[in-house]
């Protein structure tokens, strides 16, 4: 079964993509509500050599009526979707949340 994936991050670089999928996704762009923008410091070395940045933007819940963050929704097979748990370090977690275009799509979100 496919999920779908709503990145705003390094998993839309292609080289995270084909070192974490084994190939570059296609995507269209979306936005997230209720969220702004933020960013954590990354100091897991596969993840590191991965994105090629230690700076990674994360999201974190706001009230704002305006909070949105701009992205890509990618669809993942099930394994995939492990693959992208397993390139996400413990300040992130996936949480399942609804897009601006009206579908559902797994994110990663502050995990604090």
């Amino acid at each position: 079964m496919s999920q779908l994936l709503f990145s705003y991050g390094t998993l839309q670089l292609p080289e995270v993509q084909l070192a974490t999928f084994g190939r570059r996704l296609a995507g269209r762009r979306d936005a997230i509500v209720g969220f702004d923008l933020d960013y954590v410091t990354i100091t897991d070395p596969h993840v590191l050599a991965t994105s090629g940045s230690a700076r990674h933007p994360i999201l974190r819940p706001m009230q704002r009526a305006d909070a949105h963050v701009d992205g890509m929704v990618f669809t993942l097979t099930e394994a995939e979707l492990a693959a992208a748990d397993e390139y996400e370090v413990d300040d992130y977690r996936r949480i399942l949340v609804p897009l601006r275009s009206g579908a559902t799509a797994w994110v990663y979100v502050f995990a604090g």
